[in-house]
């Protein structure tokens, strides 16, 4: 398997007409409005919709749908990530955003930002047709290695990363229990 090409975008790329890409304006009237309102909430949604076997399209805000869809090995058409590895990549996502967040808020220039994601589970149950014997359900291990090139020494990097993993939505949503509900509509 060849390596994935990136493509500097966004804060990464040498600005162009002056711009920034991030604005540091735009990112502190945010810090701003979230210490003025520490225990906002927001809801977040997303309608999911079978489209046969077992590929589904998700609706998200009013953008195109995201499709998750399963591997050839679990019977899926192979057509977009598994819904494990779609929240292997939500998780680098944003913790990625947490680190150019953290990085432009502390005046820190990224040249490279890439992690890798890999997650360890138990498939046997089959989503509960197969072996329901007792054994962990989901991920158990995850690890995380961050590949980020900056204009700070590697302490400073290493820094960043145990305060943004501290403050990652997603990665506290894997760290600790959720509340959850299912239900019938």
């Amino acid at each position: 398997m060849s390596e994935p090409v990136t493509a500097l975008t966004g804060c990464l790329a040498p600005d162009v007409d002056g711009l920034d890409p991030i604005s540091k304006e735009g990112l502190e009237a945010l810090i701003a409005s979230g210490k003025a309102n520490p225990k906002a909430i927001k809801t977040l949604k997303c309608k999911t919709v079978a489209e046969g076997r077992f590929r589904h399209a998700n609706y998200i805000r009013d953008l195109e749908p995201y499709i998750v869809d399963e591997p050839p090995g679990l019977l899926g058409d192979d057509t977009a990530p598994n819904p494990s590895e779609a929240s292997l990549a939500a998780l680098g996502s944003c913790v990625a955003v947490g680190l150019h967040a953290n990085a432009i808020a502390r005046g820190i220039k990224i040249q490279k930002l890439e992690l890798e994601l890999e997650g360890d589970l138990n498939i046997t149950a089959v989503w509960g047709t197969g072996d329901v014997s007792e054994k962990p359900v989901g991920f158990t291990d995850v690890r995380i290695k961050v590949d980020m090139e900056a204009d700070c020494p590697q302490e400073e990097i290493d820094a960043l990363i145990a305060h943004v993993t501290q403050w990652s939505p997603v990665f506290n949503t894997f760290s600790r229990p959720v509340n959850m509900i299912a239900e019938s509509v």
